[in-house]
C-alpha cells in the first residue's frame, strides 16, 4: 500500500484499519525445527541492501529510508503471513504502527521532503513509485516461511523497544530482514538421520501366561 496522500502518515495509518483482524492468544511462532542461517549485524541506511537507491540523501533521510523499509516489510508480512495464526502478523503490525507512530510519521515526512527536493514537481509521484516498489521487493513465495518467521520476530521485538529508538532498531535488524528473502530450508527436514528407537519392554513377545509346564518354559525361553 503506497502512501502518497498529502494528508500525511496519520491518514495512512487510518487506511490500514482494514488489517485489524481477530487474532488468537500469544503463542510461540516457530516454523522450523532448526532455524535457517541468516546474515545479521548492523547496516547503514546508504547500503544498497536496504532498498532502492536514494542518491544525495542526508543522514537523516537515510535513517528515514531504513525505517520506511522496515515498516514496508512488516506491512507485507501482515498481508502474506496470515496462513499461520501463531505468527500474529496482523496483530503485531497494527501494534507496531501505534507504538512507533511518531517516528514513522517523521520518516514519512523526511522521505516526502527528499523526493520533493530531488524531484521537484515529480516528487510526489516518485515517492509513490518508491513506496510501491519497496513493497514489491519484500514480496516472496519461495522464501515465505523464513521471511514470515523473521518478520514475526522483528515485529515482536520492535514492540519492546522504547519510542524514539526505531531508527537504531532498524539499523540492527534490516540485514537479517533482507537475508530472510533468500530461500532457505529446514535442515532437519531435508538431511536428518533416521532415528532408531529402542523397543518397549514386552512389545513383540509371545504371551505365555496361559501355558503350563514344559510348554510355558519353552515359550518363555524364546
Amino acid at each position: 500500500m503506497a502512501f502518497s496522500s498529502k494528508t500525511g502518515f496519520k491518514t495512512a495509518i487510518a487506511a490500514l484499519g482494514a488489517l485489524w483482524l481477530a487474532a488468537p492468544a500469544a503463542a510461540p511462532a516457530q516454523l522450523f525445527v532448526n532455524d535457517p542461517p541468516l546474515q545479521s549485524g548492523p547496516i547503514e541506511g546508504s547500503d544498497p541492501l536496504v532498498g532502492l537507491p536514494i542518491p544525495g540523501a542526508t543522514p537523516a533521510e537515510y535513517r528515514a529510508h531504513l525505517i520506511w523499509n522496515l515498516r514496508s516489510g512488516l506491512n507485507v508480512a501482515a498481508l502474506q503471513c496470515q496462513f499461520s495464526p501463531y505468527l500474529r502478523a496482523v496483530d503485531n503490525y497494527n501494534a507496531f504502527l501505534v507504538h512507533h507512530g511518531t517516528e514513522l510519521a517523521a520518516a514519512y515526512s523526511a522521505l516526502e521532503a527528499y523526493f520533493r527536493r530531488v524531484g521537484g514537481r515529480n516528487g510526489p509521484r516518485n515517492f509513490d513509485q518508491y513506496s510501491t516498489q519497496t513493497y514489491n521487493n519484500f514480496s516472496t513465495l519461495r522464501a515465505q516461511l523464513g521471511f514470515c518467521q523473521t518478520a514475526s520476530r522483528i515485529a515482536k521485538e520492535a514492540l519492546t523497544r522504547p519510542k524514539g529508538q526505531l531508527g537504531q532498531f532498524a539499523l540492527m535488524r534490516m540485514r537479517e530482514f533482507r537475508s530472510s528473502l533468500t530461500p532457505a530450508y529446514d535442515g532437519f527436514a531435508y538431511s536428518r538421520v533416521p532415528i532408531t528407537l529402542a523397543p518397549l519392554p514386552g512389545v513383540g513377545r509371545r504371551d505365555c501366561s496361559q501355558l503350563r509346564g514344559r510348554d510355558r518354559r519353552e515359550c518363555e525361553g524364546n
